[in-house]
């Protein structure tokens, strides 16, 4: 699972589009932009982003609201707003996402620093290529898990999921949103699917290391770390 992410950036306003195009440049995403009137659709047509860029502009809780209810489903997504200075008194943070806020005309370092916090919280360089849970080494440039220092034979969606979840501990995901993210937006199968990589998951890593891999009832799966 590459460590590259995709990301939509949502501004009405030329002075944010310039100042956020020159600090994402330098990270390791790929970013849609778009104006107000084409989150939607750009939203639609990125199933697998991992963070939404959003400025608010005229009615600012209404437009947060909006941003926070078109994320909530999935669960996944990270939203950053972008408020004016005048705007604080009335802008409240969304509680529904993983979120955070940017005062308008903040440095690009700070820009930097709390994109990175959102999309590489731990991992701020987001520069290592390896995960260590206990004794097994995900090595993600290269697709391999190694136990004990041992390789185990997974398959690439098997993988793909183990991958994501561990790179998202404590986050809860439902299967619908397991499909997207792993399987992607062309695949058409039943929710069954993920349930049965789940157990062939937690087969192949053995019965310490498949505890964290936890069932959610009624919701979907995480990864305690």
């Amino acid at each position: 699972m590459p460590q590259r992410k995709q990301v939509i950036f949502i501004a009405d306003s030329l002075d944010n589009a310039h100042r956020f195009q020159s600090v994402l440049s330098g990270m390791e995403v790929d970013v849609s932009a778009g104006s107000s009137m084409q989150f939607k659709k750009l939203l639609s047509q990125n199933p697998q982003c991992d963070l939404v860029i959003f400025e608010a502009t005229g009615d600012v809780q209404r437009g947060v609201a909006q941003a926070e209810q078109a994320l909530a489903e999935d669960g996944s997504v990270a939203l950053l707003v972008i408020v004016r200075e005048d705007q604080l008194a009335e802008f409240r943070p969304p509680v529904r996402t993983k979120s955070d806020f940017v005062v308008h005309g903040a440095s690009a370092d700070e820009c930097a620093a709390r994109i990175r916090q959102l999309l590489w919280p731990g991992n701020e360089s987001a520069a290592s290529d390896f995960i260590q849970v206990d004794d097994m080494t995900i090595n993600l440039a290269t697709y391999q898990v190694k136990i004990a220092g041992e390789p185990i034979d997974f398959t690439y969606l098997e993988y793909a999921l183990l991958a994501f979840l561990a790179t998202h501990p404590g986050r809860t995901y439902s299967r619908d949103a397991l499909l997207r993210r792993v399987w992607g937006f062309d695949y058409y199968g039943g929710s069954r699917t993920v349930d049965v990589h789940v157990r062939r998951v937690r087969a192949k890593l053995g019965p310490e290391l498949a505890q964290h891999l936890e069932t959610v009832r009624g919701v979907g799966y995480l990864w305690n770390a």
